[in-house]
């Protein structure tokens, strides 16, 4: 009789692979806005102005707004890294609940935040992106459905 282990296995490596994507495109988006010197297209066009447009207090105010979002990404991903390295790595069920959550945590409020400049203003934020993080994190659940336990039987007889 063939074992189901390596198949869930292999869900496990693929929900582990899609949340270290998810991660690694964190510390990307973290330190674009950690070290970008003005705010994206994007806002520019929100506000109908340009960086240079704006008086230093704003500037101030928006970039410090960046280097806040740059945190958030850069602490999810580091995050979800460690959770996938360790913890998951190890089949611990905690961390295979904590890193989608995290992931959630994160991007559904960051998926709001974009579709409210989207409907709102003249501006096309990235929001595309955010679905992905959303749908990977949940994809990524579902398939390594860390609720089911594959000690369970062995709990039962003890």
């Amino acid at each position: 009789m063939v074992s189901q282990r390596p198949r869930v296995r292999g869900r496990h490596r693929v929900a582990a692979f899609l949340y270290a994507g998810m991660a690694v495109v964190s510390l990307v988006l973290g330190a674009i806005y950690l070290f970008r010197d003005s705010f994206m297209p994007y806002h520019a066009a929100a506000l109908g102005k340009d960086w240079g447009e704006l008086g230093p207090a704003t500037q101030t105010l928006l970039k410090a707004l960046m280097e806040v979002a740059a945190g958030g990404w850069l602490a999810l991903g580091a995050l979800v890294l460690l959770l996938v390295a360790f913890p998951i790595r190890r089949g611990e069920r905690w961390a295979r609940l904590a890193a989608p959550a995290a992931i959630l945590l994160f991007y559904v409020p960051t998926l709001l935040a974009t579709l409210s400049v989207l409907r709102e203003t003249p501006a096309s934020p990235p929001w595309r992106f955010n679905v992905v993080a959303c749908v990977c994190a949940v994809v990524g659940l579902l398939l390594d459905a860390p609720w089911r336990s594959a000690t369970k039987t062995v709990r039962g007889n003890a």
